[in-house]
């Protein structure tokens, strides 16, 4: 097992790394974000092909600063390839996506599209398992450290506080030296939601958060999301029906690559489109 100053030098290392194969642009920094407009994301005909296969047609889509906005649509329909190319893993045939009014996210890396604040959650938690709440969160903090500052890392009281409130939002105070191994699979969602938020970016994407979850861990996790929101945008993508009504104020419906239909809960559910496609399954 790596020991946390290990894994502290492996990141900074690769923090330095990434700096140096990066596109030679000045780094982005947070906070730079042009939303003056409204929206915080503006999506606008994206497509992605693989093999022939049209994952994204023509996908035109915007989030306002602050909003919670829950997506849904079919198994194929283009959510997790719409979230790649928003994170820079896929690159889009034709279209633009901008993260505020200047940045342009089709033409950044996947590191530059992390840096400007845009986090995202898998489905499957991404955690350090041997080491405590605390320490997970420390080390997702360390992260968000510049290049030269990262080799020279070390907590200030700030920061630690900083971390404390985390614990508080993701409620796992209780749970601060435990293992993060140790806890229910909620509680490792919550905590990769907290590392995302130690970082606090404007952005924030989450993937199917309450698949696999008990009834007292979706409440919790619908409490932790909707009070992220407003600091925070938004967007996440769940099947859950239950949970998505019980979060959103607004929902987008994907069918083969496209928005099918843009709503509130009670407007999406008596689509007779949305119900032919998805909610009729």
């Amino acid at each position: 097992m790596k020991t946390l100053d290990q894994i502290k030098q492996t990141m900074r290392r690769d923090r330095v790394f990434d700096f140096m194969v990066s596109t030679g642009t000045h780094p982005v920094h947070r906070g730079e974000i042009d939303t003056s407009h409204g929206p915080i994301l503006y999506v606008e005909n994206i497509n992605v092909s693989f093999d022939g296969f049209k994952a994204l047609n023509d996908l035109t889509l915007y989030i306002d600063d602050g909003e919670l906005r829950c997506i849904i649509g079919p198994n194929g329909a283009g959510k997790t390839t719409m979230m790649d190319v928003l994170t820079g893993k896929t690159r889009p045939d034709s279209g633009t996506a901008y993260f505020g009014q200047s940045m342009d996210l089709t033409r950044m890396t996947e590191h530059e599209i992390a840096s400007s604040g845009i986090g995202r959650k898998f489905q499957k938690p991404t955690i350090f398992p041997e080491h405590t709440v605390f320490e997970n969160l420390e080390l997702a903090m360390n992260m968000d450290k510049g290049v030269w500052a990262s080799l020279q890392f070390k907590l200030t009281g700030e920061q630690k506080t900083r971390i404390e409130e985390v614990m508080q939002t993701i409620n796992l105070v209780q749970q601060c030296h435990t293992a993060a191994g140790r806890l229910s699979h909620g509680q490792k969602q919550w905590l990769e939601i907290g590392m995302l938020i130690t970082q606090e970016p404007r952005l924030l994407l989450v993937d199917e958060p309450v698949a696999g979850m008990t009834h007292q861990e979706i409440e919790h996790t619908a409490e932790l999301l909707t009070g992220l929101a407003g600091k925070h945008s938004v967007v996440v993508v769940e099947h859950d029906m239950d949970f998505i009504r019980s979060i959103a104020k607004k929902v987008t419906v994907l069918h083969e690559g496209h928005v099918l239909a843009e709503g509130d809960m009670d407007t999406i559910q008596n689509d007779p489109r949305v119900i032919e496609v998805y909610l009729g399954e």
